[in-house]
């Protein structure tokens, strides 16, 4: 059957379920495995690849293949075969989406084989669900579309990922990994993997310490404090950050950099808009939970900083500096710009912030 796909947390919840009917050894004679993140189709690839046979029964009865050195006749054949000293067979298509002409599939799609599993492995793009072949599926199948998540929703999946390990996350490691690994849901996982195996035992919440010690990334250092140092105009520590950005610049690139704080503007311009409402149009102010969602937080811990930012900078400064954050963002890529290197890019923009 096909599973409805309303977004990256829809897609979580998803990926949860499948693995868990696929644990309990409910299969589906199809699995297309579709979408922009691949490390959830990697994940449901690896269960069923793994979960399905014993290792005696996989040197008979599993064939991993490739779609560009594939033909669909060739696997429509493959999923005919029946097992050998075993229930399944299981064919795993890696990189479906090279399949040339793979609409043909459906044919096979339209009386699957009660003993064979097919998993199709289509990244970095979802099938058209207008063919035949992704309807039959979603009739007999299972599909599941693995969607990427948008920079806010990365936080509440980090948090459940490493409650589902044992361990909590306090608000300023979640912001430090937040922010410099962005949105690469692989990476992160590896990475806390990695973090999670070096902790010392008996450890239940991580701290910036710990990302800092493990990870890498400097918990003095970063763009969250950046933003942090902007928010409460402390000049000083923000040309700290920038001078740190400008000897490691492959670390901080300002690119990542001038996005965060185009993020963080907008977020005081929404919250300077909301007061203005409250206070003009006698609208409510919303409470902080429904406010920290609308500002599109990766946890409510961060609101008070929002809120001392936004008495610091009305909306009248907002737009001078959203306005400046667009010129230096045409600067950094070679508009108008000389040789200035990016580190004094930073200097210059920051300077300018706090004078205006």
């Amino acid at each position: 059957m096909a599973k409805s796909t309303g977004g990256f947390k829809e897609s979580v919840a998803n990926f949860h379920r499948i693995s868990q009917e696929v644990a309990a050894r409910r299969f589906a004679p199809i699995y297309l495995l579709m979408g922009e993140e691949g490390y959830f189709i990697d994940r449901l690839c690896d269960q069923l690849a793994s979960g399905i046979l014993n290792e005696a029964e996989k040197a008979f009865n599993q064939i991993v293949v490739y779609g560009k050195d594939s033909e669909c006749g060739d696997i429509i054949n493959f999923c005919k075969q029946m097992p050998m000293m075993g229930n399944y067979q299981v064919i795993i298509v890696k990189e479906a989406q090279q399949l040339r002409q793979i609409d043909k599939l459906s044919l096979y799609a339209q009386a699957p084989s009660a003993s064979t599993i097919l998993v199709l492995c289509y990244k970095e793009k979802s099938l058209d669900k207008r063919t035949q072949l992704y309807k039959l599926i979603a009739q007999k199948g299972v599909v599941f579309e693995s969607l990427r998540p948008r920079d806010y929703e990365i936080g509440p999946w980090l948090s459940d990922f490493i409650r589902s390990k044992g361990c909590t996350i306090d608000a300023k490691a979640l912001g430090m990994i937040t922010d410099h690994l962005g949105s690469d849901i692989a990476k992160i996982s590896n990475e806390l993997n990695k973090l999670l195996t070096f902790l010392p035992a008996g450890t239940k919440v991580i701290t910036a310490d710990h990302v800092e010690q493990n990870i890498g990334i400097s918990k003095d250092f970063n763009n969250f404090e950046l933003t942090k140092a902007i928010s409460a105009k402390d000049t000083g520590k923000a040309l700290l950050i920038a001078d740190h950005f400008a000897r490691n610049p492959k670390d901080n690139p300002l690119v990542v950099t001038l996005s965060m704080l185009f993020t963080h503007f907008q977020r005081i311009f929404m919250l300077n808009y909301q007061r203005w409402l409250a206070k003009n149009r006698g609208v409510s102010m919303p409470p902080d939970p429904e406010l920290a969602r609308m500002l599109k937080l990766p946890s409510p811990f961060f609101l008070n900083e929002y809120k001392q930012a936004a008495t610091l900078y009305p909306n009248r400064k907002v737009f001078q500096i959203l306005g400046l954050l667009r010129e230096y963002d045409l600067r950094s890529k070679g508009m108008n710009n000389g040789s200035t290197e990016d580190g004094e890019l930073l200097r210059e923009l920051l300077l300018k912030i706090f004078l205006i």
